[in-house]
């Protein structure tokens, strides 16, 4: 009898209370997390991120979060191989996996899959270095070969164009006609079961509000002037909500009013992309308030 894998599947809105949630239900279920946010991955980005301090965490054992450095790039790959291996540990210790969706992109892509993509000979490689000396240009380039794949890449994400320009370059083909070839596999073939949490516009706005002065409180001034020391502003985690307006703060941009209802502001807009997200890419799943789904899980 082949046993099913024991996981599930938490998503939401930033400050929607998700954080809470998972570790209650992994003290539960005697799970392990294992975390899809895409800043929480970055060691030194601890308030900026809201990562769960070690306190916070409670002993339950908590995946993907401060690996990198916040001047080194990852991509959905990074995610396949963290869930193969943290899958495994959880097989192997019989406990539950929760997997906690700050960025549910990265969820939908375990889900479906990606695309293998051919490796850059040396000379390929090197036409793309040279025509990543102009980024606005090599942007350009894709954009009227593949205007699909590039509509969603930002003309500033050296990495990505990268990726692209390199496969365009290698195989002759757009990316879109690269992939129509070369369909995705999922990476998750277990049922996986996937919970919403809901929260009320208003409360949810109430909750960034705090999260923000929280923040502040915190010291987030201070660890974003330690991160431009140390990384500078290139690096694409520089640019993330909360850091980019601090940074601008920095600048004399506006005060520590200003500040702190920038950040409430562009955090309420990303949360609304998230919800929209959510609903339109991960169909099926159970959405409810955190209370409800606790008790959906459990019983």
């Amino acid at each position: 009898m082949i046993r099913l894998m024991k996981q599930l599947a938490l998503i939401g809105p930033t400050a929607s209370g998700k954080t809470s949630l998972s570790i209650a239900l992994a003290k539960a279920l005697d799970a392990v997390i294992l975390s899809l946010d895409s800043l929480a991955i970055y060691r030194g980005i601890d308030i900026a991120s809201a990562k769960p301090t070690v306190t916070e965490r409670e002993g339950v054992p908590h995946f993907g979060i401060d690996l990198l450095l916040p001047n080194e790039p990852f991509d959905v790959t990074t995610y396949i191989r963290l869930y193969r291996e943290v899958r495994a540990l959880a097989e192997k210790e019989d406990r539950w996996l929760i997997i906690i969706g700050g960025t549910s992109f990265y969820l939908k892509m375990l889900l479906e899959g990606i695309s293998d993509i051919p490796p850059v000979d040396s000379e390929v490689q090197k036409e793309v270095q040279k025509r990543l000396t102009d980024l606005t240009a090599a942007h350009a380039l894709l954009s009227r070969v593949d205007p699909e794949v590039m509509s969603q890449i930002m003309p500033a994400d050296r990495y990505r164009i990268e990726k692209m320009l390199g496969l365009y370059l290698q195989t002759g083909e757009s990316p879109t006609e690269y992939f129509a070839a070369h369909p995705p596999k999922p990476v998750i073939a277990d049922p996986l079961p996937v919970y919403e949490v809901a929260v009320e516009r208003s409360l949810l706005r109430k909750n960034i509000e705090m999260r923000t002065h929280k923040m502040l409180a915190e010291g987030l001034i201070d660890e974003v002037a330690t991160l431009e020391k140390y990384y500078g502003r290139s690096p694409h985690s520089m640019k993330a909500i909360g850091i980019k307006e601090t940074l601008a703060f920095l600048d004399g941009a506006y005060d520590h009013d200003g500040l702190a209802e920038k950040i409430i502001t562009h955090t309420g807009r990303l949360a609304k992309r998230q919800e929209t997200f959510n609903r339109s890419q991960l169909e099926k799943k159970f959405r409810g308030t955190a209370k409800e789904i606790f008790a959906e899980i459990l019983t």
